[in-house]
């Protein structure tokens, strides 16, 4: 067929009409909405189909750029006028670690402050339950606008939503001794550790302006975000800010994101100055944020440790936790059933007897005798389940279990522990695969079938975001689970219990238990008795954890 020139005119014009009418298809249903904060103004949308309002990309903090880099984050100025809060804001500076992670925020930038509210609150309603919500990534990674973290179903339980950006990395956690000599304890690092604390300071003198409760907010996060609940939990800064916990897969405890020394720590950020052919702070500060990235890059650096920095963080977690100075809240944690593969564990050998007995050896040379006891390792099944269970406990599961024990046992607040087991459906691309942070990507190495729920699937479904990470083929049963896990979250941050109408009984653990209870969330949620504690109790004293 012939397609005539004014046809293709007409097709042109048509086209230029019509995208910015599906750009805007989003906001159709929605009403412009304005709240006064402490600072101002800000202008929101209300979604008439969820009744949700939401504000996106609200600046909590001044831009820690120039010579606020590297500085704790200081308050915001106030703004005249309507400052419009419809889109994320920029995400932390961060190199592509996680290919899987899926960001809808603006560009990045060292100007990434800003924190996203959903609130369910209408005219006549206050004194709603908050939850504030920190992304994963290792310190390294991660933004609050992924859709995984979206607040939207949890506010349509009645609570108003809040997630958070903090900065990561070399901007986020370099400690240096130019930089322990301008603040008054003498300490530096924990910068991102630092913006969610200011975030959680926000929250108290604004969320009241949102509909929500300032002094009943949990917090909430899974891996680096669980690791950083765990650091606010044992933090005298931001204790008297929340007033409930709940941690996925992580807690800042030898061998997981443990914090060191500020002598220790200091040493790395001067080594990576002094390599980088620089001899202050004050020289790196005159640098741009490409540069300051690059260098990073070039370092080969994961990331910069947790520092016990004398301010935000005095002591160890089990430190605080032992001498009874951490918040006393509830907490409800747990991990996930195959955190990591067993070949993270066993390194390219086989799942035979006998290469899981060399490999025992080789990693606890003086223990391995006790090891192999506690670790069934009779067939290739057994010993993929068991180098499994190896790597996630020390690459995360231990740390968690460590978190609930040192709570359980010094304090008199309610703990409650989970698993979670559901596997999750086949991807509906076959040309994807599954990452390490949760997500896809595309032409990646194919893994083996999973024994059990991977690192940071549970994530959209704690949260009720499936209809949003759309790469897999859902079934009944995903979204049957995720309604279980979302009630036990949203009963959690309503009341400090997860139980509720319609739910399995979940009992809180007991400091004396030797089979504790044990919430498994899957297909049909059930609780039962572990019987892993002589497993956990054999790390405690290898990490060194266990003083007594």
């Amino acid at each position: 067929m012939k397609i005539r020139p004014r046809f293709l005119i007409l097709l042109f014009f048509t086209t230029i009409l019509v995208l910015p009418y599906f750009s805007k298809a989003q906001h159709l249903n929605s009403i412009e909405v304005t709240t006064e904060i402490k600072n101002g103004t800000i202008a929101g949308y209300y979604d008439t189909k969820t009744n949700i309002k939401k504000y996106l990309g609200i600046p909590f903090a001044k831009p820690p750029v120039g010579e606020l880099r590297w500085k704790a984050p200081q308050p915001m100025e106030n703004w005249k006028g309507v400052k419009e809060t419809k889109k994320f804001g920029p995400r932390a500076v961060q190199a592509p670690i996680f290919g899987d992670m899926d960001f809808k925020s603006d560009g990045m930038s060292e100007d990434c402050l800003y924190l996203n509210v959903w609130t369910p609150a209408t005219r006549n309603d206050k004194n709603l339950p908050v939850l504030v919500y920190f992304y994963g990534g290792g310190f390294s990674a991660g933004d609050g606008s992924e859709p995984r973290y979206n607040g939207e179903a949890m506010a349509q339980q009645g609570i108003v939503v809040v997630t958070v950006n903090y900065r990561l990395n070399v901007f986020g956690f370099l400690a240096h001794p130019d930089l322990s000599a301008e603040t008054a304890h003498k300490g530096s690092g924990n910068y991102g550790l630092m913006d969610q604390h200011a975030s959680l300071k926000w929250v108290k003198e604004n969320i009241s302006a949102f509909g929500g409760d300032p002094e009943k907010v949990t917090i909430a996060g899974e891996s680096a975000g669980s690791i950083s609940v765990s650091y606010q939990m044992a933090s005298l800064l931001s204790k008297g800010l929340i007033a409930g916990a709940i941690g996925e897969s992580g807690a800042g405890i030898n061998p997981t994101l443990a914090p060191s020394k500020l002598e220790d720590a200091e040493k790395v950020g001067t080594d990576f100055v002094t390599k980088a052919g620089y001899n202050s702070i004050a020289e790196m500060r005159k640098l741009s944020t490409a540069e300051v990235y690059e260098i990073f890059l070039e370092s080969k650096l994961f990331g910069f440790p947790v520092t016990i920095d004398g301010h935000f963080l005095p002591k160890t977690l089990p430190e605080i936790f032992e001498a009874k100075e951490q918040a006393m809240v509830p907490l409800l944690a747990g991990w996930n059933s195959a955190e990591i593969p067993g070949m993270a564990f066993m390194q390219g050998q086989p799942y035979t007897s006998e290469a899981f007995i060399t490999k025992v050896k080789e990693t606890y040379p003086e223990n391995y005798e006790e090891v192999l006891a506690l670790h069934p390792h009779a067939s290739p099944q057994e010993v993929e389940r068991s180098a499994t269970d190896l790597a996630a406990d020390r690459f995360i599961a231990y740390s968690t279990w460590k978190w609930l024990d040192l709570h359980v046992k010094n304090s008199d607040q309610p703990v409650y522990r989970y698993l979670y087991s559901k596997l999750r459906p086949p991807l509906k691309d076959a040309n994807l695969t599954p990452g390490l942070a949760g997500g896809t990507v595309e032409g990646g190495p194919k893994m083996p079938e999973p024994i059990g729920a991977p690192h940071a699937c549970e994530i959209e479904y704690a949260m009720g975001n499936l209809p949003l990470v759309d790469v897999f083929a859902w079934t009944e049963d995903d979204y049957k689970v995720s309604k279980t896990f979302m009630s036990f979250f949203a009963n959690f941050i309503k009341t400090g219990n997860p139980n509720g109408e319609n739910l399995p009984e979940w009992k809180a653990l007991k400091a004396a238990d030797v089979n504790p209870p044990v919430m498994d969330i899957n297909t049909e949620s059930k609780m039962f008795q572990a019987t892993d504690t002589p497993r956990y109790q054999f790390h405690d004293r290898f990490y060194g954890n266990n003083k007594r």
